[in-house]
């Protein structure tokens, strides 16, 4: 079947514009719909609405008399928003890609790294103390992906990416961005001391990629697939292969963790420091999908040359530098 009419949830930040660009590139009729939060870089050609996913009948009434051939849902995150959308396109798409995460397997008890698909039906583990803010959001977050993930699979015809942690060019947490203004900087990279799980991420290219080829290549119905580059790296290789691409000296202070995430210093100091990051096993999408990803040090330079006329405007997680400063003097 012929891939026509595309709507895009969400598609406003971080992969959404590119994801449009290629679509719209592609020849499709491409449709937007968003809460109008986050200002649209958007091509010539897009439909654009504003409505509030998250509220059934808002989004009912704004999508009503439209009928897609797919839909790419970027801004889906609980089970109930989920059941909201299959009622709502019920009979009104040929196919539904969701954008899912790696974390659905970190909630699970059991399975090793690198996660497979395989791995993911299992008992969860259970419930952090929501006290514990940090732990509470991050498996919230995991669980209630796939509370999304399983309401969909039952209602619609839906095929899952998951993804782990996407490093691109317009990345709204300015995670290699902050990494790389840290370098410019001169001062030290605090990273907490102790074991650090190995990175294994994907490039935003590539990301876009796999959903372009999941929204209109062979339908792939009922199925889900890992998106995510081919090496594993630790994460002082990382800060080496970065300083070297920028021609900057990467210096690390190695600091107590619970003094980092008491003092709520993590992640931002060191986004690629955190427990919850997962691991994926690629070879699913790469035999189905046809999915070839772009070698790490290729995507890094990319980055790298990206990011160095904005080293002068750091993200927002740089703004408590100087007490990173004072973790080395002190």
């Amino acid at each position: 079947m012929a891939i026509v009419n595309v709507l895009v949830i969400g598609g406003t930040r971080n992969l959404g514009p590119s994801v449009v660009e290629r679509l719209r590139s592609w020849g499709a009729n491409v449709t937007v719909v968003h809460r109008g939060v986050t200002a649209a870089e958007l091509p010539a050609g897009v439909d654009e609405l504003l409505a509030d996913r998250t509220r059934e009948a808002e989004l009912r009434n704004t999508l009503r008399g439209r009928d897609f051939d797919a839909v790419i849902d970027m801004t889906l995150y609980t089970g109930a928003d989920a059941e909201a959308a299959a009622r709502i396109f019920a009979g009104r798409c040929e196919r539904y890609v969701m954008i899912s995460t790696g974390q659905v397997y970190l909630v699970r008890e059991g399975p090793s790294r690198p996660f497979r698909e395989s791995d993911y039906a299992g008992p969860v583990t259970p419930m952090p103390d929501p006290a514990d803010e940090f732990e509470y959001d991050n498996w919230t977050y995991g669980a209630w992906k796939r509370d999304a993930e399983d309401a969909l699979l039952r209602a619609l015809p839906v095929t899952v990416l998951r993804f782990p942690m996407v490093n691109s060019e317009r990345d709204h947490h300015g995670r290699i961005h902050g990494y790389l203004c840290r370098m410019a900087d001169g001062g030290p990279i605090v990273i907490p001391g102790g074991p650090h799980l190995l990175l294994r991420h994907v490039y935003g290219g590539d990301a876009v990629e796999a959903i372009v080829r999941a929204a209109t290549g062979p339908a792939r119905i009922g199925e889900a697939f890992n998106i995510g580059q081919d090496e594993t790296v630790a994460i002082t290789d990382f800060l080496e292969m970065l300083s070297e691409f920028a021609g900057l000296r990467v210096r690390i202070h190695w600091a107590h963790r619970e003094m980092l995430m008491r003092t709520k210093l993590l992640p931002a100091c060191s986004p690629f420091s955190e427990p919850w990051m997962s691991a994926l096993d690629n070879r699913k999408s790469i035999e189905v999908l046809g999915m070839r990803y772009t070698p790490l040090a290729s995507y890094l330079r990319r980055l790298v040359e990206h990011y160095r006329p904005l080293l002068g405007s750091p993200p927002p997680g740089y703004a408590r530098r100087a007490e990173e400063f004072s973790l080395e003097n002190g």
